[in-house]
């Protein structure tokens, strides 16, 4: 009889998938049946079906799994993370929104959040980006600065006893970091692409890194938009930290907090006291829900 195997999935590729045993060997592996439903991070257990090839027959229960999805379908990220990193750089330019939403996603699975800014050396560019990442900073959230060429070491005590994800918009540098941190990695970077402001996607599939014996990190291809529309409207309301104090402080039970009158959240907004792109995010993911 054919032994279940236990490993972790480390790299995921269409219906291919990675799967390091716990004995440290690696198996390229494929899921019974035509559906996948697996991510980076999960643990699963495998049968042998070949010298270096095996069959994913289970999948463990998840801690926390961190995905996307659109009215159509849904992408998984990673599984089993405990902390999301969003790379955002000086240049290209980043969408705040976007930050919103992953944020939204990680407060939603109760994951830790940290931004790094990339490519501070890059000195004209800071300040306007730091003003972006205000709204942030403000609530709370971590912000590290670096430039990943240079200086990507500042970001690895932050990943320590972590299982870390790193998001972000392609040409943001998350390809750069990884190469510094495991220089064997050796993931693909290329340049940003000027005319459309925007970075050109090298990373393909996410994959994971160890450190070392407790922390490991994923890296994920670049995205260019998060689609949250699996969550409630009460889930994205409580993925807004601001919103928190506020909720059940309207005169409508049901208030959606738009523009109905004696709305907590809409008085806030107009009083300064909640950022009014944290609030259009908001209202964009509402719409979204339905």
């Amino acid at each position: 009889m054919n032994l279940k195997l236990s490993g972790t999935i480390v790299a995921a590729h269409g219906r291919q998938y990675r799967v390091e045993l716990t004995t440290g060997e690696t198996l390229l592996c494929f899921p019974r049946g035509k559906k996948s439903e697996l991510a980076c991070g999960d643990q699963v257990s495998v049968q042998r079906s070949g010298d270096a090839q095996g069959v994913i027959v289970s999948l463990a229960p998840r801690r926390t799994l961190l995905y996307r999805s659109n009215d159509f379908k849904q992408k998984l990220i990673a599984a089993n993370v405990t902390q999301i990193v969003i790379v955002v750089a000086t240049e290209p330019s980043f969408s705040d929104e976007l930050v919103s939403r992953c944020m939204v996603a990680a407060e939603s699975q109760d994951i830790k959040a940290l931004i790094v800014l990339n490519k501070c050396d890059l000195s004209d560019r800071v300040a306007p980006a730091i003003l972006a990442l205000a709204p942030f900073e403000k609530l709370g959230y971590p912000l590290l600065r670096l430039s990943a060429r240079v200086g990507a070491e500042a970001l690895r005590p932050y990943l320590s006893n972590q299982t870390s994800v790193l998001v972000g918009q392609s040409g943001m540098g998350k390809s750069t970091l990884t190469n510094v941190l495991v220089p064997e990695a050796q993931a693909p970077t290329r340049e940003i692409s000027e005319a459309l402001d925007s970075g050109k996607h090298t990373t393909t599939h996410a994959t994971l890194y160890r450190l070392d014996a407790s922390s490991v990190f994923i890296d994920s291809p670049g995205l260019q938009e998060f689609g949250l529309r699996h969550l409630s409207p009460g889930a994205i309301e409580r993925g807004f930290p601001e919103f928190r104090l506020l909720l059940g402080q309207c005169r409508f039970r049901n208030c959606r907090h738009q523009r109905e009158p004696d709305c907590a959240v809409h008085s806030a907004v107009q009083r300064g006291d909640i950022d009014p792109r944290r609030y259009a995010a908001f209202r964009s993911l509402c719409a979204e829900a339905g």
